[in-house]
């Protein structure tokens, strides 16, 4: 199986993403693993997508560190390969990372995937699922009983008005980002501050004010999603809990959260289950939920990492389950080549 991954760019990738451990992990199968940036593409006059791409020699690499410093550096393969000769093209690289002089690497991956997708290639997660999500209104799409309150504007009056309709106490974020990158917390005490955290959140575009949940104080949960349902292997689910640092309201570990064993409830199985129509409807083969108490705060289909926590806290190795299901996925597609001509896979 030869597989490619998009990745925001090659030399910013770190040992504990996910990215980095399901490449291991392929390769350590026996596959063929390419990466390659979302500056690294091109469309050719041929009408097949190309890239810039990396890999590396053929071993088992027993480390994460060893294999990534292996791509990063003199002893990586590089080639120019093209993309439509690949079974498998994994969509890993975060939109919200691509700002200021880099806003045209946003879609870049979503735009090429789609071409390559055409011509053939098993493209995850479907870029024309990801062009509806590549900012937070993806999330209103789902089910209201799944989701906070919600307010998206870019006027001040109706934020606070929405506050007072919630008691006072409400989360603001800015439309695009992750990471709990630029999220407040408001109080009734922060009256004087609110116009100064608007007017910071407007410099990038519109607001999101979100209920606050007070489950919240117990951090989040991380649940995933794979095939529209949550990844099980070997018995565990592919999980962990994120847990807020002092008064700090963020739980994410860019923000200084701390990491704990997750347990996954029928509550938590029952929203899997609420949002499962849709997620298949869009292709999205992985994808990371975040839970905080009966509710969805975030639902994660861009890159969605974490996936080592989850081998950590529940001693499975829950990338191999990934690279079982890609393996899958190229088996049937080859089925369906040997069996069906172009008109008749077209119907299928």
């Amino acid at each position: 199986m030869k597989i490619g991954f998009v990745v925001n760019d090659i030399q910013t990738e770190q040992a504990s993403y996910t990215t980095t451990r399901l490449c291991i992990a392929a390769i350590n199968r026996g596959h063929e693993v390419w990466v390659m940036g979302l500056g690294d593409l091109a469309y050719d006059a041929d009408e097949k997508i190309s890239a810039r791409a990396r890999t590396v020699p053929k071993k088992q690499y027993k480390s994460n560190e060893l294999y990534l410093t292996t791509l990063q550096g003199k002893n990586s393969i590089k080639e120019r390969i093209t993309v439509d000769h690949l079974d498998v093209l994994m969509l890993r690289s975060d939109p919200a990372n691509e700002t200021g002089q880099r806003a045209w690497a946003q879609v870049a991956g979503i735009n090429f995937g789609r071409i390559a997708m055409r011509h053939g290639v098993i493209v995850l997660n479907d870029p024309n699922g990801l062009a509806k999500a590549v900012n937070k209104t993806y999330f209103q799409l789902f089910p209201e009983e799944v989701r906070p309150k919600t307010l998206i504007t870019r006027d001040i009056k109706e934020i606070k008005d929405f506050a007072r309709e919630q008691g006072g106490n409400i989360v603001l974020k800015p439309l695009q980002g992750s990471g709990g990158s630029g999220v407040f917390l408001v109080t009734p005490n922060d009256k004087s501050n609110l116009n100064q955290i608007v007017e910071s959140l407007l410099r990038d575009g519109y607001i999101v004010a979100q209920e606050y949940l007070p489950a919240a104080v117990d951090g989040d949960i991380r649940l995933f999603m794979m095939n529209g349902q949550p990844m099980k292997y070997k018995g565990k689910y592919a999980a962990f809990r994120r847990l807020r640092k002092g008064d700090d309201m963020r739980s994410n570990i860019h923000a200084g959260g701390t990491l704990a064993q997750a347990l996954i409830t029928e509550e938590h199985l029952r929203l899997a289950e609420i949002v499962r129509p849709k997620l298949v409807q869009d292709g999205m083969f992985l994808v990371g939920l975040d839970i905080v108490g009966d509710k969805l705060m975030e639902i994660n289909v861009f890159s969605p990492g974490g996936l080592g926590s989850a081998h950590r806290f529940e001693k499975v190795n829950f990338n191999n389950s990934v690279i079982d299901a890609l393996e899958r996925k190229v088996e049937y597609m080859n089925y369906y080549r040997r069996n069906f001509d172009n008109d008749e896979m077209a119907t299928l």
